[in-house]
């Protein structure tokens, strides 16, 4: 097991009452797990109260003895239900709370409870203050990323013309299980889960689904309606591969090009488009373009390469983003994106993904997890960039 050490926890809490005082906050409660982990340590069955003023209090329901052993943390108590905590608190006027994720129920129960207090969504805090990732974070990034390298370079052992999408996903999955690998992608979403079988090949590479992205795959029921399906993988078709690794709660993200026999052209020219265009946007993260010039920038980059109605997706389905913070959740911040509009900054860690999509033949894709770190683009899934032809 490896535990956040105290110091990595004691400088979390202490940049967050830096800005839950610019926000004029005396207290917040984290009940979004993936928060109170970041801040505690933990995951067990928690509510993280961090006062602004003194130290913060773990309130655990279950299981406090792997709480108290998992986080450096020395105020953790027990609890049944909310009404053991105001005896633990002092009179507040203004306390942030998680209202992107919290239920509406659970904040009427906390303002029934605690009287005449101003509630502010205090989800923004943390989401900012894991924009930049720390050695600690980094390292256990760096060992994800280690498995990513074994289980793209075990693909070809898995692929083979008639087994099925789903099939080549779940030998990924077994293998990467082997390895550390937790199996559960974290997501700050109400209607969104992440999974790890992103697979598809052929004209499932086409096929649009609810989730954001240029490509969705026909899944395996309306129930389930991403990723990997029982197609059967033929021979002479592109295969999109993008499975995402996450260790000690910690994800890369990355993507590769297979095929079995041979890459069709117009998918092998495509391709090796995607890879110019990480290339280069990753040379105007240094110069200091903001995200919204970045997206724009590869946007031109495909349109003068001949991609443009293929880029990012198909009309009316293109996606507004190329790539998006990456951490403990999917989708952290910086992202590059139309609608952002600050630079790339010193430590922050992000996925680029160039891709495109052709209705009804298929899609290609490139992608990394990139830190960004001394005025440089370190790519930390530096994994083989060629096609790989089975």
């Amino acid at each position: 097991m490896k535990y956040a050490p105290k110091e990595e926890i004691d400088t979390r809490i202490e940049k967050l009452k830096v800005l839950m005082e610019k926000a004029s906050l005396d207290g917040a409660f984290f009940h979004y797990k993936i928060d109170y982990y970041y801040l505690s340590g933990t995951m067990q069955d928690s509510l993280l109260f961090v006062p602004l003023d003194t130290e913060p209090i773990l309130f655990v329901k279950r299981e406090i003895s792997r709480a108290r052993r998992e986080s450096p943390l020395s105020n953790i108590v027990p609890y049944r239900s909310i009404k053991d905590i105001p005896q633990h608190l002092k009179p507040m006027e203004r306390i942030g709370v998680q209202l992107d994720v919290i239920p509406y129920n659970d904040v009427m129960k906390f303002k029934n409870l605690l009287g005449n207090v101003e509630f502010v969504d205090c989800s923004p805090l943390t989401r900012e203050i894991r924009r930049k990732k720390s050695p600690f974070e980094i390292a256990i990034m760096e060992k994800a990323a280690q498995i990513s390298r074994k289980v793209y370079a075990k693909v070809p052992e898995f692929l083979r013309e008639g087994a099925t999408e789903i099939e080549v996903g779940g030998n990924m999955e077994a293998y990467a299980k082997s390895l550390g690998h937790e199996g559960l992608l974290r997501v700050r979403s109400l209607n969104y889960e992440a999974y790890t079988w992103h697979i598809l090949s052929g004209r499932t590479g086409s096929i649009v689904s609810q989730s954001d992205s240029p490509m969705g795959g026909l899944g395996l029921s309306p129930a389930f309606p991403v990723g990997a399906s029982f197609k059967k993988i033929k021979k002479n078709e592109p295969i999109l591969i993008d499975f995402g690794i996450c260790y000690h709660g910690y994800q890369v993200d990355q993507t590769r090009m297979y095929a079995i026999g041979s890459m069709p052209d117009l998918f092998a020219r495509a391709y090796w488009t995607c890879k110019d265009i990480h290339d280069r946007v990753l040379e105007k993260v240094v110069e200091g373009y903001t995200s919204k010039e970045l997206f724009e920038y590869s946007k031109e980059l495909a349109e003068k390469a001949g991609y443009a109605d293929y880029y990012l997706g198909f009309k009316p389905h293109k996606v507004r983003f190329l790539g998006h913070g990456i951490g403990i959740e999917l989708s952290e911040f910086p992202f590059i994106a139309a609608t952002h509009t600050y630079p790339i900054e010193d430590g922050e860690v992000f996925a680029i993904e160039p891709k495109m999509v052709w209705p009804r033949k298929g899609c290609c894709g490139y992608e990394n997890t990139v830190h960004f770190t001394n005025g440089k683009c370190r790519v930390i899934t530096d994994i083989d960039d060629n096609i790989i032809i089975v």
